[in-house]
């Protein structure tokens, strides 16, 4: 189960990596690189996006579930395997499995979105649904591997895996071979461990950046620590980088090869993913936005050519609307207002037409009138409006407010 301790001293190297990219040869993708003109204006210099969302399975996570497994004895393969994941783990292990003639079993939590659970079970893997947060699932699958046998696949932390992921880089140097930066997103550490390995050994000139969500960051203090600490109860949108505590394996390989490790936020991941969307014409996860939401934040701060790993693209559809709607408020572009008029014919008439002045979109509107905190005469009104940026959400307030309007907070 998990990696023994000869798998946990033993280093990745070069050789690991290419010996990967050979087995993988007709099984994962060479996935495509775009460059991005406006993301490189924003930064001012060449920004090159790395489409791993564009994948067999949406994300980069096929290619170290296949080593993996791949390089099982035939005695553990008779055994099969077992994975706990909420989404991308899960369907990459579940396909290897399946290429490769494996049985496996995939623990997915029970809130987990309808889209990946289908998909797993689709890729041939038997999807079992056992408790509320990823933690409980990896519980009930580390015990199934211990009651029968199955070989359990971690999704970050185990050498074999970190090669997978570490082909990747070998693709990133021969798609873009002048680059000089490279910015990935970084949950265990998997696919940033093994990209540092096999890009250092060949250009140690290169400059590799971690991305982590802000509330769910535990490789800064990993850092400072010197090893690999937890934070407890981590939060974020990006559940694919939403990790507590760095892989014992990857943790070294990042601490002695990954440059910086930053953070972002909430509002910067949803622009990110707004960006990749009407710019780049890319469906992308929040985990996989990161790097290009560490860009947009820090957009001087990296020197060119610069490469932003698109890790994955596997987003639920209720997730992205969601998503959308709080990138667009990040830019001004959705504005919530709540206000109370008085409650007679032709108010809320008044109200729009002040709105359609100064050329908002009102997209829904929700009318109250029986509320116990509402007076006799008065009705509350909260409107969602398209509005076109910052100033234009400025200008929308202050006609309500001309109008005389109360907006409240």
């Amino acid at each position: 189960m998990g990696y023994s301790t000869a798998d946990s001293l033993r280093t990745v190297t070069l050789d690991d990596v290419r010996g990967a990219q050979k087995m993988l040869s007709g099984v994962a993708r060479t996935t495509a690189m775009e460059g991005s003109r406006y993301l490189s204006r924003r930064v001012g210099t060449p920004v090159h996006l790395k489409c791993e969302n564009l994948q067999r399975t949406g994300s980069f996570k096929l290619r170290g579930a296949y080593v993996r497994i791949a390089g099982l004895l035939p005695e553990e393969r008779a055994a099969g395997v077992v994975a706990a994941s909420a989404g991308n783990h899960a369907q990459g292990v579940a396909l290897a499995s399946s290429l490769l003639g494996v049985r496996s079993t995939v623990f997915m939590p029970k809130g987990a979105p309808l889209p990946k659970i289908s998909a797993t079970r689709e890729y041939g893997a038997q999807v079992r649904l056992h408790g509320q947060v990823v933690d409980e699932t990896l519980a009930a699958a580390t015990d199934y591997a211990y009651e029968t046998g199955a070989v359990f696949i971690h999704p970050f932390d185990h050498p074999d895996i970190i090669a997978g992921q570490g082909t990747v880089g070998l693709e990133i140097l021969e798609q873009c071979p002048e680059v000089r930066t490279i910015v990935v997103g970084v949950g265990g550490g998997g696919l940033a461990a093994g990209i540092a390995v096999a890009v250092k050994a060949l250009r140690p000139d290169v400059r590799i950046v971690g991305v982590q969500a802000a509330g769910a960051a535990a490789y800064p203090p990993s850092l400072a620590a010197g090893r690999a600490v937890s934070v407890r109860h981590p939060v974020t949108m990006a559940d694919g980088i939403k990790v507590g505590r760095p892989g014992d394996v990857p943790f070294g390989i990042v601490r002695e090869l990954v440059d910086e490790v930053l953070t972002v936020t909430e509002d910067e991941l949803s622009a990110a993913l707004l960006l990749c969307l009407e710019r780049a014409k890319l469906v992308v996860e929040p985990a996989g936005a990161s790097p290009v939401a560490a860009l947009l934040s820090r957009p001087g701060d990296f020197e060119g050519p610069v490469v932003a790993v698109l890790s994955g693209g596997n987003v639920d559809p209720v997730l992205m609307e969601r998503v959308l709607r709080h990138g667009m408020a990040a830019q001004g572009r959705y504005l919530a207002v709540r206000l109370r008029l008085t409650d007679r014919p032709g108010a809320l008439a008044s109200l729009l037409r002040a709105l359609s002045v100064v050329d908002a979109n009102v997209l829904d509107v929700s009318h109250v009138r029986t509320d116990p905190r509402l007076g006799l005469t008065e009705a509350e009104v909260e409107l969602h409006l398209e509005t076109k940026g910052p100033e234009h959400c400025t200008e929308v307030n202050q006609a309500l407010r001309e109008a005389g309007y109360t907006v409240m907070d």
